[in-house]
């Protein structure tokens, strides 16, 4: 069963599930979506709500939709490389803000991170 974030428009939600697989290249551009029918079944939602995320995807110039075919993701580089740079500016935020609510300084995240990223701990 698919769980949703109930602080979250479950179309939006929808809409950053796919925009990760484009990401990651799980769909590849030029690849057809599911038909909103499929769709609403494996999402378990309501295909209205389905109809809807299509609608967004494709104002955001991220898919296509083609009478008669179906929705395609875009091929557009551009759009794709936008959609990449604006997902990390929502996850980066995310986590800066979440730091920053713990009270940690800006140069302790930074400090963190690398630590992290490379493989060890800190703990001071």
């Amino acid at each position: 069963m698919t769980k949703y974030d109930t602080d979250k428009p479950i179309y939006l939600q929808i809409i950053d599930r796919i925009t990760k697989q484009v990401i990651r290249g799980e769909i590849k551009p030029g690849d057809r979506l599911p038909s909103v029918r499929e769709m609403a079944i494996q999402s378990e939602v309501n295909p209205n709500t389905v109809q809807r995320t299509y609608q967004e995807m494709e104002r955001m110039g991220m898919v296509e939709t083609r009478r008669g075919q179906g929705t395609f993701v875009t091929e557009n580089n551009t759009v794709l490389i936008q959609l990449k740079v604006e997902m990390e500016k929502q996850v980066i935020e995310r986590f800066i803000n979440g730091m920053r609510e713990l009270g940690i300084e800006d140069q302790n995240i930074v400090h963190s991170v690398q630590m992290f990223l490379k493989g060890g701990e800190d703990r001071d």
